[in-house]
Formats: structure tokens, sequence, C-alpha cells
């Protein structure tokens, strides 16, 4: 494996795209935009009303992401984590952002208020740094910050310095 796969996860609105772009130019991972993917190859059950979002079919994405995550290098982005396995990933970076920022972002996507309310919850109650502590080995979890163009190039050479310590690491065994 030349590069290792990562996760990219946070509420919606905190800066996991434009960091994974980022890690795609800077450091060459192939972004793996779960939500495009899961819409692409229609991965979805059903609509979920309540949430204003789909419900996706979490095996047939699995199932589609296996032999990508088998082949390496590949920066997982999506705002759930828990379903993931484990196995699949070095490394797994939780991104977060003010809230006011957040809910000015939200609402430049053109959210409904009920949607906006729900992901700003997230973020206040921190669910998705949450779920990534219950679904993976503390010392893979890095928590970073999206709130300035400076926060995300600091984020993007943190990944940087990490991946160069993986690589000594896996290129001594």
């Amino acid at each position: 494996m030349v590069l290792p796969n990562i996760l990219v996860t946070g509420t919606p609105g905190t800066g996991k795209s434009e960091l994974c772009r980022q890690l795609a130019d800077k450091l060459g991972f192939r972004w793996q935009n779960v939500s495009e993917i899961v819409t692409e190859h229609k991965f979805v059950e059903e609509y979920d009303e309540e949430f204003e979002c789909p419900v996706l079919d979490e095996d047939r994405l699995l199932d589609h992401l296996e032999p990508l995550m088998q082949e390496g290098g590949c920066a997982v982005e999506y705002h759930s984590s828990e379903f993931f396995p484990e196995r699949w990933f070095a490394s797994v970076w939780v991104v977060r952002c003010s809230t006011s920022l957040l809910y000015d972002r939200l609402q430049a996507r053109e959210y409904g208020e009920r949607k906006i309310k729900s992901n700003m919850e997230c973020e206040i109650f921190q669910i998705p740094l949450d779920e990534a502590r219950d679904a993976y080995r503390k010392e893979i979890i890095h928590e970073v910050t999206s709130d300035t163009a400076a926060d995300l190039d600091a984020t993007v050479e943190r990944v940087r310095d990490w991946l160069e310590q993986w690589k000594a690491k896996h290129n001594k065994s």
C-alpha cells in the first residue's frame, strides 16, 4: 500500500469536502465522497422526511468501497463514521467548526430550518466526534478545526506530518 486510507468525518458544513479536495490535490489521496457515491449508484433504501435526507443502504455502499479500500490511498468523506470497518483506516479526522459559522454555511446551502437545527445540535453535542470515538481506537482519531483558510492549511500540514510518520513506520516493516 503506497498510501493509507483515512476517514474524514464531521457535521455537514464543517469543511470536510474542502479538506478532502486539498488532501487529494496536495497529498495524492483519492477522494471518495460517500454522498456522491450514494447518489450516483442509488445506494438508498428510502427517504427520511423528518431529517430531510435519504436513508443509506450501508451494505451496498460497503460492498462498493471494499475494493477501493484494499488499494489504499483513499480519503473517505462522510458525516457518519460508525458503520465503516476500522480495518479500513489508518486515521480518522473529525472536522469541527464554530456554530456561528456552521449556521451561516448551512443557510448558504439553503437547508431548511429543521435540518439546520438538527445539524447544529450534532455539532454542539459533538455527535460525529463521539461516534468516531465509539467506533475507532482513540490513537487514530484526530479532531481538527475548519473555521478559516488558515485552519484548513494547518490541517493539511498536520495530515502531511502524520502521513510522513506513517510512511516512516511502515517502510521499516
